[in-house]
């Protein structure tokens, strides 16, 4: 006896065939679904500044190292320092932001779930240009001008952050070699970068490590698993009565200062290396921008409303001597 199906297996289900499947309602959920990492940690870090030029400008300078030598009673003044000899400028170029959108008229007068129109268009746009700011932020890109074909890019932290360079940064105020480590992380090399950071800066206690997700499984492991057969693992006991375990690891305290440390998002981070994190101090970190962010509404030319939002900074990294990185 036939039997009716919510298929038809002798023809194409077209508009253009008949049977019981020809009157099945659709069953669309009103839930739209959006998995995308979307945090934006090292642009959060960043002061927020105004640049004036497509190279915005900032110096740096140095104090002489001290001395304990003493001055004869009767001595005269007979030569002068100039105190400003070592000042560095240092500087990078600002990069435009961009993402547009196009929606039909007709797409915009249905009802669609999510929705599907204009407004969340746009608003889909500015969540899409801010991982674009945080990619470049935590890129290794070189500065480049625009020439006419080659647009203006920023500098990213992972070439601020380097003992060879780069060629326009004064060697003086380069990223110390012994604050950047490119072989497997522990305790002991991991205290000695912030050493290394300390003893630029004299400053301790407002680091922020932003570590893929790589990195922050190794450090979370520094206390919890016997890593040489002359170190003894870090131990504690817990109160198990809320049967809840404790494995995660927000602050590290050294000797030179405690570090938070956060998640980098995962879509942004620099992927060259299985092991990538930049130890930042954000008193020494600033985004300036010479383009606010905006969105711009476009002529309807007869397709449907359309547009873009868009927006032109730059990193400043105020000294490269303040920051440190981990990439093996």
């Amino acid at each position: 006896m036939p039997i009716s199906t919510t298929y038809q297996p002798s023809v194409p289900t077209t508009s253009s065939t008949t049977g019981s499947n020809k009157g099945n309602r659709e069953d669309l959920s009103s839930m739209l679904t959006m998995l995308e990492p979307e945090q934006a940690p090292i642009t959060a870090l960043c002061s927020k500044g105004k640049a004036s030029g497509v190279l915005h400008e900032w110096i740096v300078d140095g104090l002489d190292a001290p001395s304990a030598d003493g001055i004869n009673e009767t001595s005269d003044v007979t030569s002068f320092a100039n105190k400003f000899a070592s000042r560095g400028r240092l500087g990078n170029y600002t990069q435009i932001f961009r993402k547009d959108y196009l929606v039909s008229d007709l797409q915009n007068a249905v009802a669609s779930v999510g929705p599907a129109d204009v407004a969340q268009a746009k608003a889909k746009a500015l969540r899409e240009i801010k991982r674009d700011i945080e990619l470049a932020l935590a890129s290794a890109n070189d500065r480049q001008a625009e020439d006419g074909v080659n647009p203006y890019k920023l500098r990213g932290l992972g070439d601020w952050i380097d003992s060879a360079g780069p060629s326009d940064v004064p060697a003086a105020y380069r990223t110390p070699a012994a604050s950047i480590l490119s072989s497997t992380v522990d305790e002991n090399t991991l205290n000695n970068l912030l050493g290394s950071i300390f003893t630029e800066t004299g400053e301790m206690g407002n680091l922020t490590m932003v570590a893929n997700v790589a990195l922050r499984k190794v450090i979370a492991n520094f206390t919890r698993a016997e890593g040489t057969t002359t170190q003894t693992p870090y131990q504690i006991n817990e109160d198990a009565g809320s049967r809840k375990i404790t494995l995660s690891v927000s602050l590290f305290d050294t000797d030179f200062g405690v570090i938070k440390l956060v998640n980098g998002n995962p879509a942004c981070m620099p992927t060259a290396t299985t092991n990538i994190g930049y130890v930042l101090d954000p008193k020494y970190l600033g985004v300036a921008n010479l383009l606010p962010l905006e969105s711009v509404t476009l002529e309807n030319q007869g397709a449907g409303e359309r547009g873009y939002v868009k927006t032109a900074l730059t990193l400043v990294c105020k000294s490269p001597q303040a920051h440190g990185k981990i990439a093996y």
